[in-house]
Formats: C-alpha cells, sequence, structure tokens
C-alpha cells in the first residue's frame, strides 16, 4: 500500500530575487531548482519541519509567515522516477533569520548540491519546478490568500 506524503516548502524573496535549492535531475546530467523544504516527519508539524528541512538545506534559520499555495504532486505524472510518489506540498511565505551558508548546511542527500538566488523575472529560464509558481510569482511576488493549486507539474 502506498501512502500520501506531505511538505513543506519555502518561498523566500528579497530583493525580487527568490531562494533556490539547486539539486540534480533524475537525469542525471542537469540541475533542477526547486523551493527549499522538504518531507515531515512523523509527530512534527509542518513549521517544524520547514524550520528542520531549511537549516538542512540552507543552513540557514527562517521565519514563516502564511500559508501561500498548496499543490498535489503525483510522480507518475511528472518527472520522476519514483512512480509511486504522492506528495502534498505546503508552500510558505517565509524570510531569513539568518544568512544562508552552505557550510553550515547538514544534508546528507548527494542529489541536493547548493541553492542560489534566481531573479523572479527570469524564473521562466531556469529549470525550475513547480512550474505553475512563475506566473503566480511574476504576477505577484507577495501571495496574499491561500491557493490550491491540485496537481500541476
Amino acid at each position: 500500500m502506498t501512502s500520501i506524503r506531505n511538505s513543506a516548502k519555502a518561498i523566500i524573496i528579497e530583493n525580487h530575487e527568490i531562494l533556490l535549492s539547486k539539486v540534480i535531475a533524475c537525469d542525471k546530467k542537469s540541475i533542477m531548482y526547486i523551493l527549499p523544504g522538504g518531507g515531515q516527519d512523523w509527530g512534527e508539524t509542518l513549521h517544524e519541519a520547514l524550520k528542520r528541512e531549511c537549516i538542512e538545506e540552507l543552513g540557514a534559520e527562517i521565519n514563516i509567515h502564511n500559508l501561500a499555495l498548496v499543490r498535489e504532486y503525483i510522480g507518475e505524472n511528472f518527472f520522476t522516477t519514483v512512480g509511486e510518489l504522492h506528495q502534498i506540498e505546503y508552500m510558505f511565505q517565509c524570510d531569513l533569520k539568518t544568512r544562508p551558508d552552505i557550510n553550515k548546511a547538514t544534508s546528507d542527500i548527494a542529489e541536493e548540491i547548493g541553492f542560489e538566488w534566481v531573479p523572479i523575472s527570469k524564473l521562466e529560464t531556469f529549470n525550475f519546478y513547480p512550474k505553475a509558481l512563475v506566473n503566480i510569482l511574476q504576477e505577484n511576488e507577495n501571495i496574499s490568500s491561500p491557493v490550491y493549486l491540485g496537481k500541476v507539474e
């Protein structure tokens, strides 16, 4: 039996740039850019998961604000090789409490190779996921109300 996994993601924007995690894509040849964050552990709140994941991936502490977006990621429909993955992603608007420092990052996942500030105006030129977020952010960097995106790439 497969299960649904919860994931908490951070939308961190400063000076019209968004802070993204850089990961090696499933093809092992290209780089993808994704929101920092990750899976919720048993007994952990979404906020606790997001704070932990940002320390692991960015080496930075964050302040969490409102829930901005929710999307469903179903692996068999998109780019992953994990066809049975069904994940609900909760994306929160956040800001940095401490500056990102890759030397303080503690993730041991080989695919996570760093982070980068990306201009929101150029986001569509990056291999960024979820792609549905590009237009939303370019229209309004400060997402003011929660939006359920459904099943989107």
